[in-house]
């Protein structure tokens, strides 16, 4: 057995779990989550009446609504139903996403009577060429028009089906957005005049890559409620409300949005994927499900997959799945080679490749991430298989390929 150099521990309180608040949130904090609950979960915050009443009644309702619509939304993201306004969740209500709401069920009529739509690119001050700006857009419908079997035509007078704009602020709508951040964009429903129109947030950081926001990754999301389609629970779907960055290359519909696109309308159309049919969110019930890292964090047990992690708690009946940055945000990497936690440190540590990071609570550790070399491993080992730690004897357990080695 091969043995690397001590880490330097610093002695900490024992780790709460995100979903256990230490203290009743901030005046801020709480005003924040009734208005996210208010815009997308339809939550009605208390009448100045009713700020000024005694009545215990009165006010034991308005809790249990707001405790209600939290667990609703809680739900919709896999996060464990327990309607307290938790450091998790309020992680979760304040990542950028879409402006539509997530409890609305737009129904199968809503939809367009025809099979060739056209679109026109409004104004825009953006720090792209115009001809950068319209191949993203072309793009973009492409991966619906394959699934919809529709055509998308792009013109250049006033007249089109659906109008892509860019606005700050209260653009007239009845939609403002709220300047950087929180709401990227919103689409509407299709119909006549304003139906199907996409509006852009135009004070965000657009960008063509990882950096600011991918403005490919937000067109095709909102493309779909163009052509009609709700918010989805999937958090493998385009149409999940939350931002999630990925490379233009890995930007597919999933097999809920073709099958949500198509049903409608073009159940027929199915048989254009049979090459490469649309990818599947993991299910937890399929026998043959691998997964990439598992790891306790307090209570719960969490399962890595891909983009995906699954909790289970004791406390709650369900294995909800989630996105892995729902829970620690864009600090932690996809595709994950092993995780574990240091109770000791109140730390969890998460590899991929020749890279770790170090969280602590939800927060990602000033210096991180770092190269497993700082660990004491040799320059051969470029990647770590799984690690285990031991409380008892507060030692970590790392598996690289036939070797095991100990810290």
């Amino acid at each position: 057995m091969l043995w690397l150099g001590l880490l330097t521990l610093v002695t900490a309180s024992p780790l709460r779990s995100p979903h256990q608040p230490s203290h009743p949130p901030a005046e801020a904090d709480q005003e924040f989550a009734e208005e996210y609950l208010r815009h997308f979960y339809g939550y009605k915050p208390k009448s100045e009446r009713q700020k000024r009443t005694t009545d215990t009644g009165e006010d034991a309702d308005w809790r249990t609504g707001l405790c209600d619509k939290i667990q609703k939304m809680q739900r919709f993201f896999g996060l464990p139903p327990s309607g307290e306004l938790t450091n998790e969740t309020l992680a979760v209500m304040k990542r950028p996403r879409c402006g539509l709401s997530d409890v609305e069920r737009f129904g199968e009529t809503i939809r367009w009577k025809k099979r060739t739509l056209s679109y026109r690119i409004a104004g825009y001050n953006l720090p792209f060429s115009t001809s950068k700006v319209q191949k993203v857009f072309r793009a973009a419908w492409k991966l619906w028009s394959n699934a919809a079997a529709m055509k998308f035509r792009k013109r250049n007078r006033k007249e089109a089906d659906i109008v892509i704009s860019f606005h700050n602020g209260d653009h007239e709508d009845g939609s403002p957005f709220d300047g950087t951040g929180g709401i990227l964009a919103h689409a509407f429903l299709p119909g006549v005049g304003i139906g199907g129109d996409v509006h852009f947030d135009a004070e965000e950081d657009w960008s063509l890559n990882s950096t600011g926001f991918n403005l490919f990754a937000v067109a095709v999301h909102e493309f779909g409620h163009a052509l009609g389609l709700p918010h989805s629970d999937d958090p493998g779907a385009i149409m999940y409300p939350s931002y999630n960055f990925a490379p233009k290359n890995e930007i597919r519909l999933s097999f809920r949005d073709v099958t949500d696109v198509q049903t409608p309308v073009c159940p027929k159309f199915a048989s254009l994927f049979s090459k490469r049919p649309p990818p599947r969110t993991p299910d937890k019930c399929d026998p043959h499900l691998s997964f990439d890292a598992v790891t306790e964090l307090q209570q719960e047990v969490i399962f890595f997959k891909d983009r995906f992690m699954w909790r289970r708690h004791p406390q709650f009946d369900d294995t909800r799945i989630t996105l892995i940055g729902s829970l620690w945000s864009d600090s932690v990497p996809n595709y994950l080679d092993a995780v574990y936690e240091n109770m000791e440190r109140s730390v969890n540590v998460f590899f991929k490749g020749h890279q770790y990071w170090v969280m602590r609570q939800l927060q990602l550790e000033e210096g991180f991430p770092r190269n497993i070399s700082d660990l004491g491993f040799p320059s051969r080992i470029k990647s770590v298989d799984a690690a285990l730690h031991f409380r008892l004897g507060s030692y970590t357990i790392f598996f690289t390929g036939h070797e095991c080695w100990r810290y």
